[in-house]
């Protein structure tokens, strides 16, 4: 028996050593092939298309100078319509100025007309009811004109701050006409602020508008040497700097006042 156990051990352990032999080299061979496969991989790598890349540039170029286009046509409308809107503020201003001329001139003659003494009236019941009648009316009528404010004439049929119904009717057209100066001084003075804040809105909006063309300009030139593309038309429509507003200027401030 003990030989017989030694016999089948010395038969079937070179066998055995043989087949794990086998399974090790087979192992180590498939392990090697794994190890050399991504440096074959890398060798194969498709080279950069130079063609492709510069045409994916240009579109890119393409889409860019579209895009500033659009952006440079939708700048050049709003500085249109903000040069627009400071023209109309202009005219506003002019009208106001015109007005608060009139009233000023008119106050002036007033005051020189101050210095002669009130004509001499009875002072009766009846004449102070009248020369409150002719007040009012006076007030009414200046209100209509666009003259009196709404809280003034309040205040005139309320005889507050000011308006008193007592006085002789050339003394109230003195203090009626120094009401309606002082109105349309503060109507031309807002006219005028307007006017400046349009003025400054109207010249950035050029300024960006002029920034854009010149960006559309330079991106649409940066595709003609291969494209063929002409330059962008209307590039010298675009507004130029307004002046200053007229309203504003010192030749129009500071007129005489009546006392």
């Amino acid at each position: 028996m003990p030989q017989t156990v030694l016999y089948r051990f010395l038969t079937e352990v070179p066998e055995a050593a043989a087949i794990w032999s086998a399974l090790l080299l087979l192992a180590l061979g498939v392990l090697a092939v794994l190890v050399a496969r991504p440096e074959r991989d890398d060798e194969t790598d498709p080279v950069p298309d130079p063609v492709a890349e510069e045409a994916a540039r240009r579109a890119d170029l393409r889409r860019y100078a579209d895009e500033v286009a659009v952006a440079a046509a939708g700048a050049a409308q709003t500085a249109r319509r903000r040069r627009e809107q400071w023209l109309t503020a202009q005219d506003e201003a002019d009208r106001a100025w015109r007005a608060y001329d009139e009233a000023e001139a008119a106050a002036r003659r007033f005051a020189g007309a101050a210095a002669l003494p009130a004509p001499h009236t009875p002072r009766t019941p009846a004449e102070y009811a009248a020369r409150e009648r002719w007040l009012h009316h006076a007030a009414m009528a200046a209100h209509w004109r666009g003259d009196l404010s709404a809280r003034q004439l309040a205040d005139v049929l309320a005889h507050r701050n000011g308006w008193d119904p007592r006085r002789h009717p050339a003394e109230q057209e003195i203090v009626l006409a120094r009401a309606v100066r002082e109105g349309r001084r503060a109507g031309w003075a807002a006219a005028a602020e307007r006017e400046r804040r349009a003025w400054r809105d109207a010249e950035l909006a050029a300024e960006a508008a002029r920034t854009l063309a010149a960006e559309a300009y330079a991106a649409v030139d940066a595709l003609r040497p291969a494209d063929g593309v002409a330059p962008v038309q209307g590039r010298d429509e675009v507004p130029t700097p307004v002046p200053a507003p007229a309203a504003v200027s010192g030749a129009r401030w500071r007129p005489a006042r009546a006392g």
